[in-house]
């Protein structure tokens, strides 16, 4: 089947060896690539039950049928791993320069396994694979590391790094490659972490041969036309992510103080308006992309004047400004540099730093912290990544610190991940959304907000709300197996998807062969988790949600969100069953 290699990359870290496996065409039928190879392989090759931080768990990274293509939004990476978040499936998304190299290998995917007997980096190219000893760059950032991987395997490299988070283990560890760009959620840095691995760079420049060029080109022009007349393209063009501010201050589910207001009194201050105002930014955006949504930014003023990011994002907004009251674009950006060094996913970061605030006020922790104190959660931050003091106990994540803590009632997260800036008392669908997204409190798996902010369908209803998120989530799921890029989902529809898997792989189904795959392939993600003891049950929302309105009124009652769980079940099965009969 064209579009892959047909290969494997095994690297057993325990031996220091290598080996590449053949992937048979059989194989791309049903797992198609990225998502889809990755669950298959991590089903496959994980002990059921495996420990997340245990030489046992696989760390797995695949690519899909257009990396390397010219096709837009094309240059992201999966990473696919048991999550030290939440014990079950995790996988995690990030673009950039990099999964063009790891294909140009010509592997469609790699799978680490044991544990390096030090710390140590892997440099791969299209001839095998060298062990580099990472002794003198241990306890660095992350910063340093893809410096010290760029100097190892040349400027051509792609690579990716931890920082200290990771290799103390903490369960929501990121990955950073590019710089700035993270594999963000669920804790893949802390798998790398565990398996004495400090960062892989990869260098090869090979390229899959494709089924057909000019149907591929025809793609391309048609989705580049369709984004012309979108206005959705300007304003990712113009602000980025940050625009999501305004747009959920407005609807009034921008989660503030930890989970209490879903409006900031200051979100101005924290706008895409204010960026663009108060900082030097400059459009920018990965390989193959038209949108350049991603902002570089440099602070003009005040104590962090110099400061250079990429961002901030608005998830990271959100949670390091919503929901701990920081009122200053400026340090919230401070932050973020700060979380990119350490290797910390800023998400579930923020959220933490929120919890230690009301874990502060109830008297449960000495740590002296509280809202609007950007220095005091850069000290928090800075404990957790050495897994110091409190710190140790919050490097152990939401779920752990908050049982040991007595304060189960208060933490909001699903299965160990906590959400993202879209509060479900609002938008209802994105309760349906964090409940069951196999990885926790997911927002991407569907993007649903979407659906809810624009008008598409009433954010409040959820009566038959379940049908048109599965439709959202299946194209999301093609969408990660491919891979391409969420924000690319106004532009690229089922026709879209369909072309643009004839051109590469030559395959060609009909709109309901492919809905029946995506199915196929997310309930293989819940059935992951099923074996790792996160059954229906852990679909759930926190009980806050349905105990406690927003400031502003909201609310949601767990009837109705079991009643749209239902229905999303009742579907899914459905559909399952059609396409194993098949």
């Amino acid at each position: 089947m064209n579009g892959y290699f047909h290969r494997l990359l095994r690297i057993d870290l325990s031996r220091r060896a290598f080996s590449c496996e053949p992937l048979p065409a059989a194989v791309f039928e049903t797992a198609l690539g990225g998502k889809g190879l990755g669950v298959r392989l991590l089903a496959r090759e994980n002990p059921p039950g495996v420990a997340p931080l245990s030489p046992e768990n696989r760390f797995i990274l695949a690519t899909g049928p257009v990396t390397g293509t010219k096709m837009w939004s094309q240059s992201r990476y999966g990473v696919f791993a048991g999550s030290p978040a939440t014990g079950g499936y995790g996988e995690s998304y990030c673009g950039g320069t990099v999964a063009p190299r790891i294909k140009g290998c010509g592997v469609d995917a790699v799978i680490l396994s044991g544990r390096c007997d030090r710390l140590s980096c892997l440099l791969i190219g299209e001839q095998g694979v060298e062990f580099v000893d990472a002794a003198g760059i241990a306890g660095k950032d992350a910063f340093v590391a893809q410096e010290f991987l760029q100097k190892q395997a040349g400027d051509d490299a792609g690579g990716m790094a931890i920082g200290p988070a990771g290799e103390n283990r903490v369960v929501f560890a990121c990955i950073k490659s590019d710089r700035w760009r993270s594999a963000g959620r669920g804790g893949m840095g802390a798998v790398l972490g565990s398996k004495n691995v400090k960062g892989l760079a990869f260098t090869g420049t090979r390229r899959a041969e494709i089924a057909d060029e000019a149907l591929l080109k025809t793609v391309i022009k048609d989705v580049a036309e369709k984004a012309r007349t979108n206005p959705t393209t300007e304003i990712y063009r113009r602000f980025g992510t940050p625009s999501q501010v305004k747009v959920t201050n407005t609807a009034n589910c921008f989660p503030t103080r930890y989970w209490q207001s879903g409006r900031f009194g200051k979100w101005e201050n924290l706008s895409a308006d204010y960026m663009q105002e108060n900082f030097e930014v400059r459009a920018c955006g990965c390989p193959t992309c038209f949108l350049r949504c991603t902002k570089h930014s440099r602070v003009k003023h005040g104590r962090h004047a110099g400061l250079e990011l990429e961002g901030p994002e608005f998830e990271t907004i959100y949670a390091i400004g919503g929901l701990n009251e920081i009122d200053s674009l400026e340090e919230v950006a401070f932050l973020n540099d700060l979380c990119d060094r350490l290797g910390l996913d800023t998400m579930s970061a923020g959220n933490i730093s929120a919890f230690a605030i009301e874990a502060r006020k109830r008297g449960k922790i000495e740590f002296d912290i509280d809202y609007n104190q950007p220095d005091r959660m850069a000290e928090l931050f800075r404990l957790i990544a050495r897994a110091e003091g409190v710190g140790a106990l919050f490097s152990r994540g939401i779920r752990t610190a908050a049982r040991e803590l007595g304060l189960e009632d208060l933490a909001v997260h699903v299965k160990g991940l906590e959400p993202a800036g879209f509060d479900p008392r609002v938008l209802k669908g994105m309760g349906l959304s964090y409940a069951t997204a196999a990885r926790g409190a997911c927002h991407l798996r569907g993007t649903f907000y979407k659906a809810e902010l624009s008008g598409e369908i009433d954010a409040g209803r959820t009566q038959g709300k379940a049908g048109l998120h599965i439709d959202y989530e299946d194209r999301a799921a093609l969408f990660d197996c491919l891979i391409l890029c969420r924000f690319y989902r106004d532009f690229i529809g089922w026709e879209e998807l369909a072309q643009i898997f004839a051109a590469t792989t030559g395959r060609r189904r009909d709109r309901e062969e492919w809905q029946l795959l995506a199915n196929h392939i997310t309930q293989q993600t819940r059935a992951y988790n099923r074996r790792a003891g996160l059954d229906r049950a852990a679909d759930a929302l926190p009980r806050r949600f349905f105990r406690e309105q927003t400031r502003e009124g909201a609310s949601l009652r767990e009837e109705d969100l079991q009643a749209m769980i239902r229905e999303y079940n009742a579907i899914r099965e459905e559909r399952e069953a059609r396409f194993l009969g098949d």
